[in-house]
């Protein structure tokens, strides 16, 4: 009697300990995650999710993804619209420019008519709360801090992180890592 108490005593342990949802490893268990929601001005949603320093936009499977941190009144912010303009038209579908505004007071109009001011073309800006803890998380990530220098860029392919720039950087640059991410 003793021994089928001790028994069933120990297995309901290892039942309490082990729980009902799938395992993960020590290291999973240690990764930070969060979940960033982006609008872009034209009123489509996205997801990021960041799990330990990869982030991952919904729509990106099989892409690259470059966020763009900025600000409207930032010159060489200004002077990059046009080169990831051209990025996304030569790179199309296997390319998302995620631009990503630090800025609280700015209406949808006001981005598009920046990125159209600055010959931008067709890529994605978003304006929502979640801008702000996104690029905080983005920097943090890469380790530029929080007080990071803007344009801030950070190149992903399948929400692994790939390389980024910080400041001014030429079209070539980019373009030459884009085109390795997707190895072409």
């Amino acid at each position: 009697m003793r021994l089928s108490h001790f028994l069933i005593s120990l297995f309901t342990l290892a039942l309490l300990f082990q729980g009902c949802d799938k395992k993960e490893s020590p290291d999973e268990a240690m990764v930070s995650t969060a979940q960033f929601s982006l609008m872009d001005t034209q009123g489509t949603s996205y997801s990021v999710e960041k799990r330990g320093t990869n982030f991952t936009l919904d729509a990106g499977e099989d892409k690259v993804v470059l966020f763009d941190i900025f600000a409207t009144w930032c010159p060489p912010c200004q002077a990059e619209v046009m080169h990831l303009g051209n990025l996304q038209k030569k790179y199309g579908d296997d390319l998302i420019i995620m631009g990503v505004t630090i800025e609280e007071d700015k209406s949808n109009a006001d981005l598009d008519a920046f990125r159209e001011k600055f010959k931008g073309g067709n890529y994605r800006i978003s304006n929502k709360a979640d801008n702000q803890s996104l690029a905080r998380a983005i920097a943090s990530t890469i380790g530029v801090g929080q007080q990071f220098p803007i344009p801030l860029m950070v190149l992903y392919k399948n929400g692994e992180y790939v390389t980024h720039y910080a400041g001014a950087t030429q079209e070539e640059i980019i373009d030459h890592d884009i085109a390795a991410a997707l190895g072409k």
